[in-house]
């Protein structure tokens, strides 16, 4: 997550607002930047978490982490070769 991509930005406003009550005691916009700030720390919590159990595992087994690198690289390259594809037909 970023907030310098406005696409987040606008998604936090268009999915937010109904998760949020105006009779509450706190206003509107600060009921949503508590909803957004609770979304980044368990998305920070999430990813952390994944991170260390990837390190552990990959560092367990090191075939497993060529393998990953090697399956990793070959997505990149289709992507890119999928862009250069759409690129030249559009």
């Amino acid at each position: 997550m970023s907030g310098l991509n406005p696409k987040e930005l606008l998604i936090f406003v268009a999915l937010l607002p109904p998760f949020t009550d105006p009779a509450a005691d706190w206003p509107v916009a600060a009921q949503i930047a508590v909803l957004g700030l609770a979304f980044a720390l368990t998305c920070a919590v999430f990813h952390t978490g994944m991170g260390l159990l990837a390190r552990t595992v990959l560092r367990a087994r090191p075939a497993g982490a060529r393998g990953l690198g090697r399956v990793s690289g070959a997505a990149m390259v289709v992507i890119g070769g999928m862009l250069v594809v759409e690129r030249l037909a559009g």
